[in-house]
C-alpha cells in the first residue's frame, strides 16, 4: 500500500473590514488506501478494495505495469477481477485514485503478485506410414507426434524428442523432430519395438508417452543385394560391393563369380567387397557377375549385378609419349595437385600398359610394318617400306637409305628436301615456289613438293596413289616427346634412315624440318608455310622458297 498527496487545499482565514475578529477553519487532508498486496494464480479470480477519507469522494483504478487484465481503467471503491493467463511469474501493479468532494486527489498502489500455473501438454504417438498396416520388410515406418497438443489455452508444444526403448537396431534420420522415419528391417520373427516420445511446451513444461509396435518377421531371412548396375570406361578400377546384403545373424560370407563377358580378374572373390580393372574394349561390352552371400547359420541367397564397359574416348590422335611427370625443374609423382593433369596421367598414355594394341610401340603408340605392296609384316621385321599408325589409321612413308646428298640421291632418299610447291585440281596453290631441278632432289623436273608427290604416286608404292603431304596436326602426331634431348623425335625403329640433323642447319644446332600441307596465313601474304622442327618439335612459319625434308602420308580407302 502506497499513499500519495497529490492536492492539498489552505484555506487562509479572511479578517471581515471593519470587523472585530476572524476564525481559520481547516479541512480533513485526504486519503486512500488500496489494500494488501496480494499473491494469486493465473486465472483466478480476486478483489482488490479501496477505502479513502474524507467519505463520499471517486475512486478510480488503472493498470501502472505489468500483464495486461481486463477492465481497466473502473470507477469504484472495490473491483473483482480475474488475473491474466501468463507464460511466467509476473507481478501486476494496480493503482486507486481517490478524488474528495473538496477537489483533493491521492492516490496508492497494489502489487498482484501471479504465479503462472502451466498444464502439462500431452504427448501422443501415431503411426502414420505406410498407408497399408501391419507394415512389411523394407516398408518406410513413420511415427508422428504431430497430435501432441498443449492444453493451455495459448501455449504450443515447442519440441520433440524421440527415443526407443526397445526393438531391433534401426536407423533412423533424426530424433528431434516432429515425426521419425526408419525402415522395417529383416526379422526372423515378430518383433516388438517401443518408443518413447517426450514433447515440451513453451513454458518448459514436459510430458512423455510410450507405445509398442511390432514389426513382422518376413519370408526370407537372407536378402542378398549385388548393388546397382554400373556403367564404366574401360580401365577403369570396378568395385562390386555386396555389403547391403541383410541376415539377421550377426555376421555374413560373400562369394563373387563372373558369369559372362570377356574375363576379369578379382581381386578377391571370398570379400563382399572386391575390385577389377575394366579390360580393353573396343564397342560397348556387358559383364555379369554373381554375389551368394551366406549367413552364420549356412543359409544363402544369390543377387547379380551388370557392368557395361564403353571404350575409352581416346580420340583418333597420337598421345604425347610422356610417362613422367615433372614440376619446374625436377620429376613429381603424377597425381600431385600442385601440378595436375599432365600427358603422363591422360589420354592414351596413361593405360598403356593395358591397351590392346594390334602392333608395337613405346607407350601407347601402335605401328604396324608393311612391305611395298602393302602386306603386313611381323613387328620384329628389319626391311619394310611404310608403316601403318593404328590409332590414326594413317599409313606413313618409311624412306629409303642414301649415303649421298642430293641430287646424287634415290627418289625417296631421306636426304632429298624440297620448296613448297604443291598444286589442286583446279591449279597451283598460292604461294607455290618450284625448287630448281637437280638441284635438293634428283628430280630432272622440279624440286618442289608437287613433283615428288606425283613420284611417289606414279609407282603405286605401298598400295596407293593417293600419296600426299601430311597435315600440320597429323604430322604432330608422329612426335615423342620422351625422346627430347637426341636429335630426333621419331622412333627409330619404325621410321629409320632418317637425315642428319644438321643437314640444314645454318647455325650449328639440330634441324630437321619438315614440310607440313598449311599454309601460314599472317594477314599480308601466303608466302609461308608451316615445318615442324623433328629435331625439337619447334613449329615454324617457313618462307616457302626454302628447302625442308617431306615424309608422305595417306589414308587408306580414299
Amino acid at each position: 500500500m502506497r499513499l500519495v498527496l497529490l492536492t492539498f487545499v489552505a484555506l487562509t482565514a479572511l479578517s471581515a473590514c471593519g470587523g472585530g475578529g476572524g476564525s481559520t477553519e481547516t479541512p480533513l487532508a485526504a486519503t486512500v488506501n488500496a489494500g494488501l498486496d496480494q499473491q494469486i494464480i493465473e486465472k483466478s479470480e480476486f478483489t482488490v478494495s479501496a477505502k479513502g477519507s474524507p467519505a463520499d469522494g471517486t475512486f478510480t483504478w488503472q493498470r501502472v505495469s505489468g500483464p495486461v487484465i481486463e477492465g481497466f481503467p473502473a470507477q469504484g471503491a472495490e473491483q473483482t477481477l480475474t488475473a491474466p493467463d501468463i507464460k511466467l511469474d509476473s507481478e501486476l501493479i494496480l493503482r486507486v485514485n481517490y478524488q474528495t468532494t473538496d477537489g483533493q486527489l491521492v492516490s496508492d498502489e497494489v502489487s498482484i503478485f501471479i504465479t503462472s500455473n502451466n498444464q502439462l501438454p500431452v504427448a501422443v504417438i501415431t503411426q502414420i506410414a505406410p498407408e497399408e498396416l501391419p507394415s512389411q520388410y523394407n516398408d518406410t515406418i513413420v511415427l508422428s507426434g504431430a497430435e501432441s497438443i498443449d492444453i493451455d489455452e495459448n501455449g504450443s508444444v515447442d519440441s520433440y524428442l524421440w527415443s526407443k526403448l526397445d526393438g531391433p537396431e534401426l536407423i533412423v534420420d533424426s530424433f528431434e523432430n516432429q515425426t521419425i522415419s526408419f525402415t522395417h528391417p529383416l526379422l526372423e520373427s515378430n518383433t516388438p519395438i517401443t518408443w518413447r516420445l517426450t514433447v515440451t511446451d513453451d513454458e518448459g513444461g514436459s510430458a512423455s508417452t510410450e507405445q509398442t509396435f511390432t514389426l513382422n518377421k518376413t519370408l526370407e531371412v537372407i536378402i542378398a543385394n549385388a548393388g546397382e548396375d554400373q556403367q564404366v570406361i574401360e580401365f577403369d578400377t570396378v568395385t562390386l560391393d555386396a555389403s547391403g546384403s541383410e541376415i539377421v545373424t550377426a555376421t555374413k560370407e560373400c562369394f563373387w563369380q563372373q558369369m559372362s563377358g570377356e574375363t576379369v580378374t578379382l581381386a578377391n572373390q571370398n570379400q563382399c567387397i572386391t575390385t577389377f580393372v575394366a579390360p580393353d574394349v573396343d564397342t560397348d561390352t556387358e559383364l555379369s557377375f554373381e554375389v551368394t552371400v551366406t549367413d552364420s547359420k549356412s543359409r544363402s541367397d544369390t543377387d547379380t549385378v551388370t557392368i557395361d564397359i564403353s571404350p575409352k574416348p581416346l580420340g583418333l590422335i597420337n598421345d604425347t609419349g610422356m610417362s613422367d611427370c615433372y614440376n619446374n625443374s625436377q620429376k613429381i609423382n603424377c597425381k600431385s595437385g600442385d601440378f595436375p593433369d599432365q600427358d603422363a596421367d591422360l589420354g592414351r598414355d596413361s593405360v598403356a600398359n593395358q591397351l590392346d594394341k594390334i602392333g608395337q610401340g613405346d607407350l601407347a603408340f601402335d605401328f604396324t610394318k608393311m612391305n611395298e605392296f602393302a602386306d603386313e609384316l611381323p613387328d620384329d621385321a628389319t626391311t619394310f617400306s611404310c608403316v601403318r599408325d593404328n590409332v590414326t589409321g594413317l599409313i606413313w612413308e618409311v624412306k629409303s637409305s642414301s649415303t649421298a646428298l642430293p641430287p646424287a640421291t634415290t627418289t625417296r632418299a631421306a636426304t632429298n628436301h624440297y620448296t613448297w610447291y604443291l598444286t589442286t585440281s583446279n591449279g597451283i596453290q598460292a604461294g607455290s615456289v618450284q625448287g630448281a631441278a637437280n638441284s635438293t632432289c634428283p628430280s630432272a623436273t622440279s624440286c618442289g613438293l608437287q613433283t615428288y608427290v606425283n613420284e611417289v604416286n606414279a609407282t603405286d608404292f605401298c598400295g596407293g596413289t593417293n600419296w600426299r603431304v601430311p597435315t600440320y596436326t597429323e604430322l604432330l602426331g608422329l612426335l615423342d616427346y620422351a625422346k627430347q634431348g637426341g636429335t630426333s623425335l621419331l622412333s627409330t625403329e619404325f621410321f629409320p634412315n632418317q637425315p642428319n640433323a644438321m643437314q640444314l642447319s645454318t647455325d650449328g644446332s639440330a634441324f630437321m624440318p619438315y614440310w607440313t600441307s598449311q599454309t601460314a596465313a599472317d594477314g599480308t601474304s601466303l608466302s609461308q608455310a608451316y615445318i615442324i622442327n623433328m629435331s625439337n618439335a619447334n613449329d615454324l612459319a617457313y618462307p616457302k622458297g626454302n628447302t625442308a625434308f617431306v615424309r608422305l602420308v595417306r589414308t587408306p580407302g580414299e
